[in-house]
Parts: C-alpha cells; structure tokens; sequence
C-alpha cells in the first residue's frame, strides 16, 4: 500500500530498522517535516546523497531507499531547531519524490526482507553473525555484557543483521549497500564480510599494544598506540574526529587542574575515543571535557587590598552609608592582616534601591577582582545550585560553576542576589544546597553534581544581599555576616541626584551638562512631591522622565539651551504630586494618631484610625492585622479604661462597640510597636481630644503600662521626617539608637523619650489630661523631654 510520509534528510549517517538514535533538525525543510509529521509522529530518514548543500537540497539529492522511523522524543522550537530521539521501524522504498509545503516528501512502500534461503542455512547464518559480533565485542573496551546478551539470546536473523548493520563502525557507502539489500542471504554474508575485516583489525591493534607495552616506555606507547588509533580511525571513517581529541588532550594539560580531576579528565577522553564520535554520548562526553577544561583551577586576579584606595572608589561610587563604609573597610583590613586570601561572605540586608548591589561592584573594583552575578529570586530547584547529574538529558552544571565558568578567575566576587527571595519544592531545598557553598570550612571541596569532582570555592569573596532577613533560614544565615542598610536622607538623595543620577540619565537620553541644567530646589521637590522610597530607584526613574520632557524640547528647538526646567514645569512633565511633603499639617479629629512602621523597604508612616457606635461591647480590628498587633489593640483598651477611669464611666462599653483600623488594608501588618499609638488612638476618641498631626510615635507596651523598646528606629525616624513629622515619642531605651540618626533628621524633630503609659497620654494629650488620670499615675515622673538641636 503506497503512502506519503515527510522525509528528513541526513548526512553521514543512517537508521536501521529497531535502531534509536538522537539527530538534531535545524533545516527549514526538516523543521517543516517535523511539524508535518506530528499527527502520528511519522518520517521517513534519507541519506543525502550531496552532502555540501544545505538549506537547498532537493528531492534528486537523496536516496530512494530510506527508513520509516518514529519520533520517541521532541525537544525544541521551530525557530531554534529541533532535538529528536527516533526509533527505526522498517526500510522503506519510495517510488516518487517530492517537495510540497515547505518540506521533502516520498511516496512509496515498506521494503520487505526476502528470505531466500532454507531453515538449516538460516540456522547455519544466525549462529556464524552471533559468534562473529561477540568476538568483535570481547576486544572492544568498555562494559557489553548486556549488548552480548540480547545478541545471544536474539533468534530473528533479519533482526539481528539489522542490529550489527547499525553499530558496525564502516564506511558510509558500505552502510548503504546494507541498508538496500533486499536478499537477506546477501545481506549477511556482506555483513559476515565486513565484520571480519573489523575483527582482524582489532586484531591487529591489540597485537600492536601488546608488543609495544613490552618494548617501549610509557610516553612512547602512548604516541604510538595514538598513531595506530588514528589509521585504524582513518579506515573506520572516523578520521575527522583525530583532531579534536588531540585538541582536547592539549586543553587538558594546559588546564592546570589538580591530579585527581586531570585523572577524571583523561579517563573520559579515553572513553570518547573507544566509542567513536557516531556514538550518542560522544557529545555529552565532549561537552563535559569541554567545561573540565574552560574551569579556573588555577587562574586568580592578581590583587593588592589597598585599604586607601578601597575607600576612594567606596566614596567615589557611595554617598552616605559612612556606617556600612567603614564596616566594609575593617572587613577588607582583616583580610589583608590575615594573608590567606581565604573567602568571605557578606549579606548587605536593606530596602529595593539603596545601592546593595553595587557595593558589591564597588568590593570588586576595590580588590582587583571580576564581578560575577548570580540571581537567587525564584530559584527553587537544588540543582540550580548543584547542577543536574550527566545521565539526564539536557543536563547542564548549577549557577555557582556557570559564574565561575564565565569570569575566569577561581577568586572573583561572587554576589548572591535576592537570596532572601528563594523557595523550596519537590526538587529540594535550594538554601540547603547553599550552606556548602557559603561554609569556608567545607567549600574547598564543592561538589557540583554535574561535574562530579571538587572544584575549590574557598578563594571566592561571596556577597549575598537581602530585603530581609525573616525568610533566610537559620543555618544559612549563620554562615554570613549580616550588614544592614538603610534608606537616604533628603540631602543624601539630593547629592546623589547631583553627583550620580543626573549624569547617568543625561548621558542615557543624548544630552549632556552643557544642554540641561537642574536647580537644587526642582530636584528637592522632585524627591519630595513624586517620591518616597527608602532608596533612590524610584528617583532614578522620574529623573528619566524629566529627561525625555527635556528631550522632546531640544529637538522641537522649542527653547533655549541651558534647557533648566522650573517647579512650575513639574507638573507638566511628571504630572500631579504623588505626595504632600507637610502631610501632617491637615488637621486630624479625635480618634486618628500617627504611627511609624518598619517594611522591608525601609520605613513608613502609618495612621490609627478609630471610632465607636451602639452595639454590644465588641472591639473590631480591620486592616489585615496579625495577632501579635490584635493582642496590642486588646492590651490598649484596658489600659485606657484603667488609667482614664473618669473617661471611661462616661462610656457604657457593654452598649459600645470599638473599631479600630489601620488603612492600607490590602498590606499585612504585624508586630507589637504600635502598642502605644491604638493606646492614644482610644484615648483620643473617647476623651475628645485630637493628637497633634505632626506628632509620631512607635513603642511596646505591656499590660503594667510599662514602654518597651522596638527595632529600626533610624528608618522610621527617617520616614517620619520624610512626612512632614516634628515630634516623636520614642521608649527610652531606644535612646541610645538615635546615634545611628543623620544629624540632619535628629536637629529637625523633637523627642521626647517615655517610659510609662501616661507619659505617652499626657505627652499626646496635654496636661491638662491630668484630672482624668488616676491618683496612682498623678504623682507618677513626667517624661524625659529631649529636644535635638
């Protein structure tokens, strides 16, 4: 029966019937036959017959007769090419060729073996090809014991003549007449031929290595049995591929890798030429001596830690951030007390914008050392870390030995991006995998799983850097010391508008500092009224903005150059104000106080809103609360019904219903440091009393009244003065934090530092609150009132 398949023509090669063999499909007509073929994943495997054409080869440059194959497996696209697994089904000889939709197609039917021969000759043929194919095997290096069973254990003579057909190592010519021959008689005793020839050959080469062992030396018998393999090669067809072995064998010794790896290196190059390059793991192995090869065992910068000029390139690249300078500086100084150059490793832990990833650029340039970059977000995959194992298809090494792969040297700095950022799945715990690579105790000997031989990290200076801290897990973090960051000042991000960003975005958009010039004061409002982040991304991007409003101008020669854009032009080219630098001015009823929160990225302002309603004594929180802020808002009311009893008879709580919320409500909030503003909140609503707007307050407070200390003060106070804040009630013993404070924030707030509940009342509410207070809390001390001037 005659039918119409796609045909995939290839060069130097063939598919016997029950033969599976990889081939990649790069050629448009192949592609398309692939395609075409996807209904029921037949082609038909053609030699071609020119092998020097390509995209142009046509119907008459392949053979007639070809093989019906299955496509088992499809990796790939069609504009990068396909990579398939194809299992022989049978010959197949076409009566008539064409080319239609885009592709090679043959029309014809199955070839059929022709057994010519009685029962006893067959017999007589099947047992001389198994014991001529298991002498071939017995010389070949390598483990066939299974290949030697199943060509025991086979009783089909077509079968079998097809299966020594594939993997004899022949001519391609010869191949062919196998493949064509339709008298199977013929067929074996062709087959029978050649492999005796193969045998004798072997022969010959065994000969050869046996009395060459006797009689030479080793490097003698290795140039030699080298020579013998490369004749022996040459009559096989395999003659191409002597080069790049010895091109191999050369990159080998030149690598300068340790005796144990060159050991594993050599055994696998002899591998490769055992198994010829027709052989489908020719290439895995090629691949795999290819990165041997390419690694660093050996090459490392040449560096001077010139504490001086660390600090010169740290100041040049960095404004501000003196703190994380310095800690910087004393970690390089260390380093080069201690001589040993032996690995670090950092985390730079602060908000999206504040430059954590070019201080580690900046360590680099320092050190002499190449950057490398590895980004950890999303990674939840172990072998992303470690690499896949070699016998998975497509399997390739982990992040940490690509980087290293791609800078050249075995001591660059290494940095970790958004480490804080990975997950974990069924594939394994990336994290876990990376407590070997951050251990300097164990990470001269990493192990990457592709690779499957140390390769030594302890030289690498790894830099890790985080939003946060909450989501690293506790042994990974014990491995690095954490530095945190923190958000810019005003003035910080109004000199680094000046000195770095301005620059940068003149010279992205085709301008430069001849043609446009900004004023402090329209930079300032920029930062004021269209940012408020803790970094200077956000900065980045309007001063971009402005650019192209600059832009669109000089080319419409619409103005005159300088080109100095004024506030007024602001709102034309960044539009309305996102932000109101003095929110605090509006006036605030009774009810709302103004809290500080600590984010990841970096600190907020927040506001306590909260009112009452007849109902039926109950306290309703709403904003996304967590339960250690639920249990806050608990302790704040009986503290205001303890401490403002005259209040407090006023309201009749089992009729009254609170409600306390906490806007953004689509952003979770947690934790126990707005314990003393829903405190004042409930005070205010319920003595009428409203809290000064520019008033601001964060601290902790227990069931006794008592004012306990928080955490990141410097960015909530940063915050809060980016809002517009000019007093802040803090705990007294956060006192000693406010040293971290620019001084430039500390002269423009006034704190006043507490540590009871009523200090925090009478503070908020005014003294005149005191004929409300209870006798106890009256003769109580007043607050520690501290102005920074």
């Amino acid at each position: 029966m005659q039918s119409t398949i796609p045909v995939i023509p290839v060069k130097n090669m063939l598919v016997f019937p029950e033969q599976t063999v990889p081939i990649r499909v790069g050629r448009k007509k192949s592609i398309a036959a692939v395609q075409q073929a996807q209904s029921n994943g037949l082609v038909l495997i053609h030699l071609q017959t020119d092998e020097s054409k390509g995209e142009e080869v046509s119907p008459n440059d392949i053979t007639k007769i070809g093989t019906l194959a299955r496509i088992e497996r499809v990796r790939g696209s069609p504009e990068k090419g396909y990579e398939l697994v194809i299992r022989g089904l049978e010959r197949f000889q076409a009566s008539e060729i064409t080319e239609q939709n885009g592709c090679i197609q043959a029309t014809g039917s199955r070839l059929d073996d022709r057994m010519d021969m009685d029962e006893v000759t067959a017999q007589v043929l099947l047992k001389s090809l198994k014991e001529m194919a298991l002498e071939i095997t017995h010389q070949l290096p390598g483990d066939l014991h299974q290949f030697e069973e199943l060509i025991e254990e086979t009783q089909d003579l077509i079968y079998l003549s097809h299966v020594c057909s594939a993997y004899l190592e022949a001519p391609i010519a010869q191949k062919l007449e196998l493949l064509e021959m339709i008298s199977t008689k013929d067929r074996v005793l062709k087959l029978l031929d050649l492999m005796k020839g193969f045998r004798d050959n072997l022969q010959v080469q065994n000969d050869i290595r046996q009395k060459l062992q006797e009689r030479l030396g080793k490097s003698q018998r290795e140039a030699i049995l080298r020579e013998q393999m490369k004749t022996i090669s040459d009559e096989l067809g395999q003659g191409d591929g002597r080069n790049g072995v010895d091109n191999i064998r050369k990159k080998i010794e030149d690598a300068q890798m340790p005796e144990e790896v060159k050991k594993v290196a050599l055994d696998e190059l002899r591998r490769l030429e055992s198994i010829g390059s027709q052989s489908p793991e020719s290439h895995v192995i090629r691949n795999y001596l290819d990165l041997l090869c390419a690694l660093p065992w050996a090459a490392e910068a040449k560096e001077e830690t010139d504490i001086e000029n660390a600090r010169k390139v740290l100041d040049s690249d960095h404004h501000g951030l003196e703190k994380i300078k310095k800690r910087i500086l004393q970690f390089l100084s260390v380093m080069k007390l201690k001589g040993n150059k032996k690995g670090s490793i950092l985390l730079f832990v602060g908000p999206p914008g504040v430059g954590k990833t070019s201080l580690g650029q900046s360590i680099a340039k320092a050190l002499g050392r190449k950057f490398v970059r590895a980004s950890m977000g999303g990674v939840r995959d172990e072998s992303e870390i470690r690499g896949h194992r070699r016998t998975y298809i497509g399997a390739m090494p982990g992040r940490i030995i690509q980087a290293l792969k791609r800078s050249g040297q075995k001591n660059p700095v290494f940095m970790l991006d958004e480490i804080d950022k990975m997950g974990f799945g069924y594939h394994g715990d990336p994290g876990a995998a990376l407590l070997e690579v951050l251990d300097p105790e164990q990470n001269h000997t990493f192990m990457d799983h592709y690779l499957d031989v140390p390769f030594d990290l302890s030289k690498v200076f790894f830099v890790a850097t985080a939003n946060s801290v909450e989501t690293i897990p506790a042994p990974l973090l014990d491995r690095m010391e954490v530095i945190q960051l923190t958000g810019y000042t005003l003035n910080e991000k109004l000199h680094i508008a000046k000195t770095h960003l301005v620059q940068k975005q003149l010279e992205e958009h085709g301008m430069t500092s001849d043609q446009v010039m900004f004023e402090d004061e329209v930079l300032m409002k920029v930062i004021q009224s269209y940012t408020r982040e803790a970094g200077v991304r956000e900065l980045n991007r309007q001063i971009a903005a402005l650019c192209r409003w600059v832009a669109e101008r000089v080319v419409a020669q619409d103005t005159e150059i300088p080109v100095k854009p004024a506030l007024s032009d602001l709102e034309d080219a960044l539009g309305l104000e996102r932000y109101l630098p003095e929110m605090a001015n509006v006036k605030a009823p009774s009810g709302v106080v103004t809290g500080m929160a600590w984010t990841p990225q970096g600190g907020d302002i927040l506001f306590i809103e909260s009112t009452m309603m007849p109902g039926a004594g109950r306290l309703t929180l709403t904003g996304q609360l967590g339960d250690v802020m639920k249990e806050s808002a608990q302790i704040a009311l009986s503290l205001v019904r303890s401490r403002l009893p005259a209040v407090a008879r006023l309201i009749d709580f089992e009729k009254t219903d609170l409600h306390i919320h906490v806007p953004s409500g689509a952003i979770p909030k947690d934790g126990p440091s707005a314990g003393i503003t829903m405190m004042t909140a409930i005070a205010s609503l319920l003595s009428g009393k409203s809290v000064d707007p520019k008033l601001a307050m964060t601290g902790e407070i227990t069931l006794r009244g008592a004012v306990t200390p928080v955490g990141g003060i410097k960015e909530k106070v940063i915050a809060a003065h980016r809002a517009g804040m000019k007093t802040i009630i803090l705990p007294m013993k956060n006192r000693r934090d406010l040293k971290d404070v620019p001084e430039e924030v500390k002269s423009d707030i006034r704190f006043e530092f507490v540590e009871t509940a009523d200090q925090v009342l009478r503070i908020a509410l005014g003294d005149e609150l005191s004929f409300l207070l209870t006798e106890k809390t009256v003769g109580e001390s007043a607050s520690s009132s501290v102005p920074m001037v």
